[in-house]
């Protein structure tokens, strides 16, 4: 009897999770697999089909010039958005935590560019980029009496007015999940720390942020995920110049696969960029498993 109810508990179990193991395989299994198998046949042109070529694909992308570059860009994008966003995100929940003036009316307004579509975050943004009339250019020549520049222009400056707009829009999307991991702490803890005399700084570094590191790492993953699936904003700000200045992999897979129909050149790219994302999911969680204090 008991063993019939043991199967029964088990079957229930599995129904429970097949919708959810379906879409999993669908979306992500299956897709990744079919790709790994095109980045090792060339692209078929009208009747001719595709054959099999092994490894030149990946030969042709060690020698491309340009992968290189927008892997470099894609790696200088991460740096410079992940720790500046989560950063800002941990300030900004902080503060909207504490008894302020108007604090509903401040979270709104950190978490307003998460809600705006990223076209017209974009648009918004290439209004004050705008050479001469921009909102930049505004202050700048107003204040300091800078002459007018072109930063979506300037192959020097085109990937880093794309990471302040990343960073300004992602900033107060992590924001919510460090307020309601706040929301969570004992208090207690804060007063008994202030009792024996702690400062705001230590009982942020000892209790809090300690206390924060599962909110860290679930965030971290996602700036990961992000800082690597940008396109939207390339698409409107620079299209990726000047001379692929502020082009990102994704950008450029989709150029190779869809704008040149090397699809299966573009295959090959993609396995790079998911190996990529899987050694550096693997990194941050063997990194933060020691710091992460889940009670």
């Amino acid at each position: 009897m008991q063993t019939l109810r043991v199967k029964r508990d088990w079957m229930y179990g599995w129904l429970l999770l097949l919708p959810a193991m379906v879409f999993l395989f669908a979306f992500t299994h299956i897709p990744a697999v079919t790709t790994l198998l095109n980045s090792l046949f060339s692209t078929p042109r009208g009747r001719r089909p595709a054959k099999f070529i092994g490894l030149d694909n990946y030969e042709r992308m060690f020698n491309d010039a340009v992968f290189w570059k927008v892997l470099w860009n894609n790696l200088w994008f991460a740096l410079g958005t992940i720790p500046l966003s989560v950063a800002l995100a941990i300030i900004m929940a902080l503060w909207v935590n504490d008894k302020l003036a108007g604090r509903g009316f401040v979270r709104m307004a950190y978490f307003t560019p998460t809600v705006l579509p990223l076209i017209a975050v974009a648009n918004i943004w290439l209004f004050f980029y705008t050479p001469g009339f921009g909102l930049f250019d505004q202050i700048t020549g107003f204040l300091f009496g800078w002459p007018a520049s072109n930063y979506l222009g300037n192959p020097d400056t085109a990937l880093n007015a794309i990471i302040v707009v990343t960073v300004w829009k992602e900033a107060g999307f992590f924001m919510i999940f460090y307020l309601a991991a706040l929301q969570a702490i004992p208090i207690s803890l804060k007063e008994a720390a202030q009792i024996e005399g702690a400062g705001r700084w230590t009982v942020f570094w000892r209790i809090t942020f300690p206390l924060l590191m599962p909110t860290t790492l679930f965030v971290c993953v996602n700036a990961v995920i992000n800082s690597f699936r940008l396109v939207d904003h390339i698409f409107i700000l620079t299209d990726g110049g000047p001379d692929n200045a502020s082009a990102l992999l994704l950008f450029y897979i989709y150029e190779v696969a869809f704008r040149f129909w090397e699809t299966a050149y573009g295959a090959t790219l993609t396995v790079a960029l998911l190996v990529l994302l899987s050694l550096l999911a693997i990194g941050q969680f063997f990194f933060f498993d020691r710091k992460v204090h889940y009670k």
